[in-house]
């Protein structure tokens, strides 16, 4: 009798989906994937839906298909503020990669108290952005800047310079300070690549008499691309996104300057009450997204660059 009620229990489904590896790994994956469910795929579900309404705070809105991507192709601030995240993200991710890539170099190198310095370096990563953001629009107020105050006092310059009120300068200074927050993560990400790469190669190209810049090109570039185009993939996500920092330094100002899509989808949707056409602005930051998490995930399956080679 016992045999025959454990055979008609495995012989359920529930007893061949506890039965299999795969079947029990379902299981333990059911918790995550509701949190995702429930805190991701309904947000980003309720954000395509509202980008096809004319919903407003406190008023129900109606289908409408695609007027409002219609309108915003027509939009000169929508326009400026694509300009904007695909300026600030380009030039972003550049500097925070090639600062951060020197430091995972110098920071890889035998150097005393380097574990005191990895950890000074972690700072900037690590203060809340709002706090950060603060400190920076401090160093760049029109009138107590400290930068002014120094390049006053050397002679440089007779009047304090206008950082944030100058459309120029704001872009300079919001993108100073995304890489300034951003270069811990690029450099410390690149460091623990550095150091999965064996001495032993590095030892024995030095024996054959390569010099410092042969032995980087050859040896350490390839083997560290993989982890590079994961960390520049995120990198790019992060900068893409970026809200605080903009929002509490320049609000999108002066004249929209600093505006990216971010900050516009929520100057739109919440102070503007057009839930509708901030959601809009917000979907039309995914096909940017998807474009730089494809070329990443693509890059990383062929083998040859894996392995460093060419295609």
């Amino acid at each position: 009798m016992g045999k025959a009620t454990t055979s008609a229990r495995n012989g359920t489904f529930l007893g061949r989906l506890t039965g299999s590896k795969n079947g029990l790994g379902l299981i333990f994956m059911l918790p995550a994937a509701t949190f995702l469910l429930c805190f991701l795929t309904y947000p980003l579900g309720l954000g395509v839906w509202l980008g096809f309404t004319d919903t407003r705070i406190g008023r129900a809105g109606e289908f409408i298909g695609l007027e409002n991507y219609i309108w915003l192709l027509d939009d000169p601030v929508f326009r400026l503020s694509v300009f904007n995240t695909i300026l600030y993200t380009s030039v972003a991710s550049v500097l925070k990669f090639g600062l951060g890539l020197w430091l995972a170099l110098l920071l890889n190198e035998k150097l005393p108290m380097k574990s005191l310095f990895r950890a000074i370096i972690l700072l900037p990563w690590v203060v809340p952005t709002v706090l950060s953001a603060l400190a920076f629009w401090w160093i760049f107020d029109s009138q107590f800047s400290i930068i002014s105050w120094i390049l006053m006092k050397w002679g440089w310059i007779d009047t304090p310079i206008n950082f944030l009120g100058d459309p120029t300068n704001a872009r300079a200074a919001v993108i100073a300070a995304n890489v300034w927050r951003g270069i811990p993560f690029v450099a410390i990400s690149l460091l623990a690549g550095l150091q999965t790469i064996p001495a032993s190669l590095n030892e024995a190209a030095a024996l054959d008499g390569a010099t410092s810049w042969q032995r980087f090109r050859r040896i350490t570039l390839p083997l560290l691309t993989p982890i590079i185009a994961v960390v520049m993939t995120f990198s790019v996500l992060f900068t893409f996104t970026d809200f605080q920092l903009i929002y509490v330094l320049t609000r999108g100002g002066p004249v929209n300057a600093t505006h990216l899509m971010a900050t516009l989808s929520f100057q739109r949707a919440i102070p503007g009450g057009q839930l509708g056409e901030g959601a809009a602005i917000a979907v039309a930051m995914i096909p940017f997204l998807l474009a730089a998490i494809l070329f990443s995930f693509f890059g990383l399956q062929r083998r040859k660059w894996q392995q460093g080679g060419a295609d």
